[in-house]
């Protein structure tokens, strides 16, 4: 255990704490010191254990105060986080229905594409047969054909 020598209100205090706290509890009792000496200029000398007890409920007040604002984050935060994840998994959700679209759009391409090459083939045989069917009416009709 480590002793820090603090002055509170004129007077001489030694203190203990556990090693490597003597600066936090130093700082603990600066901040201790000055809400007493606000509330002794503030208020007139009521006597030391008034005055004493009147800074430790500013204290509370201020700690009660400061730990509902952190409570409230909490739920804040809280609140966020859920957001975040609905959001998260809204965004996978939207990204699979758009692979499952981009996937259906390619397998369509492809059926279009082999449908296209299929009637490319079937309209280049009904024009190579009306050709034939042309050349052989023309050859049956030629006059030399006739006689």
């Amino acid at each position: 255990m480590a002793n820090v020598s603090i002055k509170f209100n004129g007077k001489e205090f030694l203190l203990s704490c556990q090693d490597g706290q003597e600066e936090h509890l130093e700082e603990l009792l600066i901040q201790i010191n000055q809400k007493f000496n606000n509330l002794k200029n503030e208020l007139g000398n009521l006597g030391e254990n008034k005055l004493l007890l009147i800074t430790a409920v500013k204290v509370m007040d201020e700690y009660y105060e400061t730990k509902k604002k952190v409570d409230q984050k909490k739920i804040e935060i809280k609140d966020l986080s859920n957001k975040f994840r609905e959001l998260k998994s809204l965004v996978y959700s939207y990204k699979e229905r758009k692979e499952q679209e981009i996937e259906e759009l390619n397998k369509n391409h492809i059926n279009l594409k082999n449908e296209i090459v299929s009637n490319q083939k079937n309209y280049e045989k009904l024009i190579d047969e009306a050709a034939n069917e042309i050349s052989s009416f023309v050859e049956k009709i030629n006059p030399d054909n006739l006689s």
